[in-house]
């Protein structure tokens, strides 16, 4: 459950974080009006408190892991939302981020004090 638990949060904080940098984005570089920059940051802000949601209590070890979960959905946010098509090295590349993520999280570390 922890594993599903761990998933489910990532997801939704790279929902939060991209999409809240996705409206920002549009405000500013696509000229949407400036209430889609308001929605992006609170977007942003949702995501901050969705991270404490992790089952980890190491804020260094979690954030490090949602910066590869952040590469691999960003390139699938690209997809879904811009019609953006990854190369294979984007591809590839996400993959490699992923599979990092899974290290990070799920590796065997020690405990605290051993």
């Amino acid at each position: 459950m922890t594993i599903l638990r761990t998933i489910v949060v990532f997801l939704l904080a790279a929902l939060a974080e991209i999409g809240g940098a996705w409206l920002i984005w549009q405000s500013v570089r696509e000229h949407k009006p400036v209430w889609w920059a308001g929605a992006g940051v609170m977007a942003l802000a949702a995501y901050g408190f969705i991270a404490t949601l992790q089952p980890d209590s190491s804020f260094g070890r979690v954030l490090a892991a949602y910066g590869g979960v952040f590469v691999a959905g960003s390139l699938a946010w690209g997809v879904v939302v811009d019609e953006f098509a990854p190369d294979r090295w984007d591809v590839i590349g996400a993959l490699v981020c992923l599979f990092g993520v899974a290290i990070i999280m799920f590796g065997p570390h020690a405990r605290a004090g051993s």
